[in-house]
């Protein structure tokens, strides 16, 4: 059994700043799913909500949907505004849009918080049924296949009867992977963007070190903490480390350098941000503690850890059997945290299956971030890729 209802949103007012290709004033809906969801881990629930929200419209065949799936430290607003009162659009409304890339005009576009999420999803802050209070740690560990599956119910609930694509960078690309894995038939295309099919040692290493950051905050107190309360240290620590792996050194020289604050005059003595990277980072750490929660970013951060369909299956290639999906994956030159050869490998994997795939690499020096920033290189890829009315394969390009 499941409900659709409406999530609490802003008032519905244009924003000034609207532009003639945003989707307008979006309003999120929370699907929610009443029945039992087994977990790999083999937890189960009693139901569950996802947060999403869709843009455009769904044709009469029910095969012109395009899912986004969003990375770590993303949610289900990916484009166009709430409110009059917001300061900033979804995080891909660049890319979104009527006439846009990802053509709202033509596609029905669906994005939804993942399962174990903090933005109105049901993750670890979420109120346990059998106890009345947050399940905390006591919330079932989570992989990308709870996510990929959670969302699968969530499209059959909406109507979706195929998929026109799926798409996604960093932890939205290892999800866009499963689909076209564990859904083929289901899947027609998949995008996947500075992505990875296994984290190298180094990637889990800067995980560990934000998870013990949160864990070693007295507050987090074994993962039970008041809503309004909890490691809000640790996690601000965590997100700025992670914000560094995000970037490449040449795009923070080119953005920052050594230039101070004003404020902080000349030689000053103190542990006061004086630089403004400094600054710009601790700005991100306290941002993201407003709107994340610390327990959701340890569930997230092992689910992304544990992702590896390689050791699942045998092999890449076996994992990539039973795709029937056509794919696209895109790396990034300053991308030092999933870098291009790890990209590149996916798509020669597919390749060796005997999938139809097509590898692009962008020239960039915005770092991990490449996929979430203003590029007409990239943009003119994604669109060419859906809007091919038949399967196509692109030269592969490095």
């Amino acid at each position: 059994m499941t409900d659709d209802v409406q999530a609490p949103t802003a008032p519905a007012s244009a924003p000034r700043q609207l532009a003639g290709d945003d989707v307008g004033i979006v309003s999120p809906r929370d699907f929610i799913h009443r029945g039992p969801f087994a977990f790999k881990s083999g937890q189960t629930i009693q139901g569950f909500t996802l947060r999403y929200e869709t843009y455009g419209a769904l044709n009469a065949t029910r095969d012109n949907a395009v899912l986004v799936c969003h990375a770590l430290s993303g949610d289900h607003h990916c484009a166009g505004w709430h409110s009059e009162s917001d300061s900033k659009p979804g995080w891909w409304n660049n890319l979104i849009g009527p006439g846009k890339a990802v053509d709202t005009r033509r596609f029905f576009v669906v994005c939804a918080n993942v399962l174990g999420g903090c933005q109105g999803s049901t993750g670890p802050s979420s109120t346990d049924p059998a106890t009345g209070r947050p399940y905390g740690t006591r919330f079932p560990f989570v992989t990308i296949r709870d996510m990929v599956s959670a969302q699968k119910l969530l499209l059959d609930h909406l109507g979706v009867a195929e998929l026109h694509a799926v798409l996604g960078g960093s932890m939205g690309g290892m999800t866009a992977m499963l689909f076209a894995i564990d859904y083929p038939q289901f899947t027609r295309r998949q995008i996947i963007m500075a992505s990875t099919a296994n984290e190298s040692a180094q990637a889990i290493a800067f995980n560990e070190v934000g998870r013990q950051a949160i864990m070693q905050d007295p507050a987090w107190n074994n993962g039970d903490y008041p809503r309004e309360g909890g490691p809000r240290v640790g996690l601000a620590i965590a997100r700025m480390m992670a914000h560094i792996t995000y970037l490449s050194d040449a795009g923070m020289d080119r953005k920052f350098g050594r230039r101070k604050r004003e404020s902080a005059g000349g030689e000053s003595y103190t542990f006061d941000a004086q630089f403004e990277v400094e600054s710009y980072l601790r700005h991100q750490g306290q941002s993201f503690i407003n709107r994340f929660d610390a327990n959701s970013y340890l569930y997230i951060t092992r689910a992304i850890d544990q992702f590896d369909p390689a050791r699942a299956y045998g092999s890449l290639e076996q994992a990539f059997a039973p795709v029937q999906a056509e794919s696209l994956v895109i790396g990034f030159t300053s991308d030092w945290l999933f870098p291009p050869e790890q990209n590149r490998e996916i798509a020669l994997a597919l390749l060796r299956a005997g999938k139809r795939a097509s590898y692009a690499e962008l020239s960039t020096d915005l770092g991990h971030d490449s996929f979430l920033l203003e590029s007409a290189d990239l943009y003119a890829l994604i669109r060419g890729f859906l809007e091919r009315p038949e399967a196509y394969v692109f030269d592969f390009a490095i």
